[in-house]
């Protein structure tokens, strides 16, 4: 089984051997420098203690990382263009400037060069590059308990409803004291059946869900709201786990999950959901099955009002259930 910090130890590995064929697998964030590199980066290598391992580049500067001056991480395999490479720059020696197009003409760079150039190396605009420097060294000062107000400013941001309005975009709702929020990790996970999002802490998953479901984003306005939560785009050890095991799961290689999981519902749905844990691979039930398994018969109205309140797909297997109405009968509850 490949765990959390499997994948660590072996990212870590690639990066001492600094083996060129991981570039572009991952990016590590030095804790004692504050620079992200690439895995073939010359530098000296840290300890594995210091190291913060992220699937991209704009995770490491949301996670408050600059760029390493050595190996370059934001320069493509080819080398950058010219107007490329002053954009960068001009980002990392004043990183809280808030970039307008009027800007581009003191590098004598046309704004449309600069997005459609900065889209094809990195997977981003420019203006998205500098907004998540500058919201990254905002989360940083945050992290750290450091008064709201700081934060903004060291970010760039002279109005405090702009500032607002950016970290709500990521964060959700900005708290008056941050120390009172729960803060919680988001990622974008590719699998077989497409693409997920992922939530976590340090310690729990709380929703995993197809990112094209109809009322995503209600979910997840409910799951803030429950815990006075706010986001933030990052990989958690619990997230790179969860990528490895789902890997595995859709390569036929995996049929259970050790994800510790954050089921955040009422006591009967949480009911629901640690029975339908428990079905075997391969294994189904009809919502009247799934009510007599939990000692209700006459409930199978609410089990299905739970089964469509998970929030854990996959893991929790609701798309294992079935109606009553003339679909192949479901295996027998063992």
């Amino acid at each position: 089984m490949i765990t959390a910090q499997t994948q660590v130890d072996h990212y870590y590995e690639m990066l001492v051997e600094k083996n060129s064929q991981y570039e572009g697998i991952f990016y590590v964030g030095v804790k004692t420098t504050g620079v992200f590199c690439r895995p073939t980066c010359p530098a000296k290598k840290p300890l594995k203690k210091n190291c913060e391992f992220f699937d991209d580049a704009q995770e490491a500067l949301l996670a408050a990382y600059r760029p390493c001056k050595r190996c370059k991480p934001l320069s493509a395999p080819s080398y950058l263009t010219e107007d490329v490479q002053r954009l960068v720059d001009a980002v990392e020696a004043n990183p809280e400037r808030k970039w307008t197009d009027k800007d581009f003409s003191s590098l004598a760079i046309h704004p449309n060069t600069a997005r459609r150039q900065f889209k094809k190396y990195f997977g981003m605009t420019f203006i998205e590059y500098s907004r998540s420097r500058r919201l990254g060294l905002a989360f940083k000062h945050i992290r750290q308990g450091e008064p709201l107000i700081d934060a903004q400013l060291e970010a760039g941001f002279d109005s405090g409803n702009g500032f607002r309005d950016a970290f709500a975009k990521i964060m959700g709702d900005l708290p008056s004291n941050s120390k009172e929020k729960t803060i919680l990790y988001s990622s974008w996970l590719e699998t077989k059946l497409g693409a997920m999002l992922a939530i976590s802490d340090h310690a729990r998953l709380y929703l995993l869900e197809f990112v094209d479901r109809r009322g995503l984003e209600t979910e997840i306005m409910v799951l803030r709201k429950r815990l006075n939560a706010s986001i933030i785009p990052q990989q958690t050890s619990i997230i790179q786990q969860l990528a490895a095991e789902l890997t595995e799961y859709f390569n036929g290689q995996r049929t259970t999950f050790t994800i510790p999981l954050a089921m955040i519902g009422s006591p009967f749905q949480q009911q629901v959901w640690q029975q339908l844990q428990q079905m075997k691979a391969g294994e189904t039930y009809s919502y009247k099955q799934l009510a007599q398994a939990i000692g209700n018969e006459k409930a199978c109205r609410a089990v299905a009002n739970a089964n469509g309140k998970n929030q854990l797909s996959i893991l929790i297997p609701c798309h294992r259930v079935i109606n009553s109405d003339g679909t192949p009968a479901a295996m027998a509850v063992v």
